[in-house]
């Protein structure tokens, strides 16, 4: 029955965008990117201030606005992505923006009734959907920006695969998982988390990258330090910018697969050099960090099931660490097996972020 309703959502929400992208140009006071009362959160680059390049899952733009209108302007690279709008806090129906090539104004909302509301735009795709250039707002005649929400205090991190990106979360649990359509990084474990946390969230996550391999050239310690997160590229993220309280690495899936299933590695790397490999990001994280608390965590889909050597790594990789230095503040965290072999659904997701949240209020006293 679950499934059915996210169905039935989704088609409902599809309707609306079918729906936004045919409505006119109709609002009349303009906000541009840079304006001082928009809120951005997440790795956005800011090189030109009015045409700010939106590329990782889960990056969000927040504010208050008056107006019985609202509309958002999008320069969208491929015309592969999908951004939600949340009005006046109703995170429970979002409005959906389906990008097309291009620069474009998609109306989310009119009719809206006086006084002041409250917008929160997400990307719920990923870099391998391209990047977009938000161009700024549109807002009814008369309408105006106001100060945005007082920024969370708190912030957290995620390193991940697909799982943490929200791959396939949508589907039905007899659909398939890799329309993007289906793909939701608010809905995802990490999202749920931190907005459980009231956390800021940084999500530097991409379906099938790995540790030591991905399905594609280049792996997670190539991947995480950039600014842009549309492949393996030169861009640079400054990690003093912003610090995370706490930081979440969910890898090794895609390793489990490519490396036990594909036979994609010659040779193939042992027990020891996998517990290697993996402490190895690890601690570049930890140096980036020195003072965050990190959770290992992974799961869970199939790297998890019973049998699976892939947790005996992460635990050991861990246990090297705390010999080393005591006083290291990291924890592990086997997301359990349910014995479903898709992506998690949002039920799934919604149960692992419990278990993570649960852990992280615990040592952090949150």
């Amino acid at each position: 029955m679950a499934f059915a309703r996210f169905n039935n959502r989704l088609a409902a929400i599809g309707a609306l965008a079918t729906f936004m992208l045919a409505g006119p140009a109709w609002a009349a006071v303009t906000v541009g990117a840079d304006d001082a009362n928009l809120q951005y959160v997440g790795r956005v680059d800011h090189a030109k201030p009015a045409a700010p390049v939106i590329s990782w899952p889960g990056t969000s733009i927040e504010g208050n606005f008056t107006g019985n209108s609202f509309a958002v302007k999008l320069d969208d690279q491929f015309g592969k992505n999908f951004f939600d709008v949340y009005l006046d806090g109703d995170l429970e129906r979002p409005l959906l923006v389906q990008a097309v090539q291009g620069s474009k104004t998609y109306q989310v909302a009119r009719d809206l009734a006086p006084g002041n509301h409250r917008f929160l735009i997400t990307k719920r795709s990923e870099g391998e959907e391209g990047a977009t250039v938000f161009q700024g707002l549109e807002l009814a005649d008369g309408g105006k920006l106001l100060p945005p929400p007082p920024r969370k205090q708190r912030r957290i991190e995620f390193f991940g695969d697909s799982i943490s990106s929200g791959m396939g979360d949508e589907s039905p649990a007899d659909g398939p998982d890799h329309l993007v359509k289906d793909k939701n990084s608010f809905m995802s474990y990490a999202s749920i988390t931190a907005r459980a946390l009231d956390a800021e969230l940084h999500l530097i996550s991409q379906s099938g990258i790995g540790i030591m391999i991905s399905w594609f050239p280049f792996t997670m310690p190539d991947f995480y330090d950039q600014l842009n997160a549309v492949g393996n590229n030169d861009s640079v993220w400054d990690f003093k910018q912003w610090t995370p309280d706490v930081v979440v690495i969910n890898l090794l899936q895609n390793d489990s697969w490519l490396i036990d299933r594909e036979k994609r590695l010659s040779p193939l790397p042992d027990d020891t050099q996998r517990v290697a490999a993996y402490r190895r990001f690890v601690e570049t994280v930890r140096s980036k960090y020195p003072k965050a608390y990190l959770v290992c965590a992974l799961g869970s889909m199939d790297a998890v099931r019973p049998g699976s050597k892939w947790p005996g790594y992460v635990r050991t990789a861990v246990e090297q660490i705390r010999q080393e230095d005591k006083h290291a503040r990291i924890d592990t965290l086997v997301l359990p097996y349910t014995g479903f072999n898709g992506h998690p659904r949002v039920p799934q997701q919604r149960a692992n972020a419990a278990l993570l949240t649960a852990l992280i209020r615990d040592k952090m006293g949150w």
